[in-house]
């Protein structure tokens, strides 16, 4: 009974990490093939294209702050109905002076600095309020606007069934010594699989952060308590009946980490906020054959839940292998065991200066789902704060 028992989860959880990165890619793109997106869309000199409130909030990015204030102006959209409202967190550095310096050049930002720790959910609220636009951008300072983003964004807003538009976020170049090459990949697969999952069943689920728009009536501010307000907002979306799409063209350029140390800080601390949302949200995971229910729990929820189906795969094969359960089961275990001793010499070929792609992408699956089950361990004590440290910018790898 033990060996069956053993067996079925062994199996049962190896499907399921099959499932969420492989077999729902695959299945979501031959359901996609085909289809196409909205079309229903403003003009790019439409004369009534609604204007647009851009949030952003900051917290010591003296390094990026004034790029990302010019990309956003820089663009083909009417500056008379653009506005990018900052909020500045209690920025230590110069942030502050360089947006107050840069106000008198660019009079479509509005600045307000906080002067304690509030929190970007707390920031974006205050922002929002502030905000009148029928359309608001969610950004981060990080992410620059390429000249039509912002319209590419807000041009399916025509549709009134639209509530929420995704960015495409590129990363424009990696390096091999760290994980940029890596995390450029996760975000390329990602891009497009959010755009497919809103051409089939118009539900995106969960705009990158970095780059998105959402109608202003669609728009339910993350409780200031939750740590990722972004997933907050587009599971609100998606529950209020709107559709949630991706638009490839919003494209928009990032520097992505490319330091395992600062990919895992920044990850767990989303797979904590994460947790939050999915009890938030629960109510969206049934019925499980809705098309955004599948789509949930296919891209989400058993992605945030790979570590513990790992675990369980690795206990019920030592549980098989010390009950005699035969050599298929051995060799599987020591595929296990293998793939976490290659972490280890990645880590040493590294300290040496060899860099195989491969081997950094088993560091980075590893490290990433290690990342997920600490937030999920933070989520179950409890959040004490939803104070954030912005990555590191332009890093070198280490």
């Amino acid at each position: 009974m033990i060996e069956v028992v053993a067996i079925i989860v062994l199996w049962g959880s190896l499907l399921l990490v099959a499932h969420t990165y492989a077999l729902f890619p695959v299945l979501l793109g031959k359901l996609a093939k085909g289809r196409q997106p909205n079309t229903n869309v403003f003009a790019p000199n439409a004369r009534d294209l609604p204007a647009v409130d851009i949030l952003l909030a900051v917290h010591n990015e003296e390094q990026v702050i004034e790029e990302k204030i010019r990309s956003t102006f820089q663009t083909t959209y009417p500056l008379d109905r653009l506005t990018l409202y900052i909020g500045s967190d209690n920025s230590q550095d110069q942030t502050n002076s360089l947006v107050e310096r840069l106000t008198a050049k660019y009079p479509g930002v509005q600045f307000r600095p906080f002067y304690q720790r509030t929190g970007k959910p707390g920031v974006i609220e205050a922002l929002a309020q502030e905000a009148t636009a029928p359309v608001l951008v969610l950004t981060d300072a990080n992410v620059f606007f390429a000249p039509d983003t912002i319209y590419q964004l807000v041009k399916h807003f025509r549709n009134p069934v639209i509530g929420q538009v995704g960015g495409n976020i590129i990363n424009p170049e990696h390096r091999q010594e760290g994980i940029s090459g890596q995390e450029k990949a996760y975000l390329e697969r990602e891009n497009l699989i959010k755009y497919q999952e809103g051409v089939v069943w118009g539900a995106m689920i969960g705009a990158f952060g970095g780059c998105f728009a959402v109608r202003r009536s669609a728009y339910h501010p993350a409780p200031a308590s939750f740590l990722v307000d972004d997933f907050y907002i587009s599971m609100a979306v998606l529950r209020d009946g709107y559709q949630a799409i991706n638009e490839l063209d919003a494209v928009c350029y990032e520097d992505v980490s490319d330091r395992v140390t600062e990919e895992f800080r920044r990850k767990a601390r989303i797979s904590a906020g994460n947790f939050q949302n999915l009890s938030a949200f629960r109510g969206l995971l049934l019925p499980p054959w809705n098309g955004r229910a599948f789509a949930l729990w296919s891209h989400k929820v058993l992605r945030w839940y790979t570590p513990q189906l790992l675990l369980l795969m690795l206990l019920a094969n030592v549980v098989l292998v010390v009950r005699g359960a035969g050599w298929f089961y051995q060799l599987s275990l020591l595929g296990q065991v293998g793939m976490l001793a290659l972490v280890g010499f990645d880590w040493l070929m590294r300290r040496v200066g060899f860099h195989s792609r491969i081997l950094r992408f088993i560091t980075h699956f590893y490290s990433m789902n290690a990342a997920l089950l600490l937030g999920y361990w933070r989520y179950l004590r409890g959040i004490k704060t939803t104070v954030w440290q912005p990555t590191q910018r332009f890093q070198q790898a280490k």
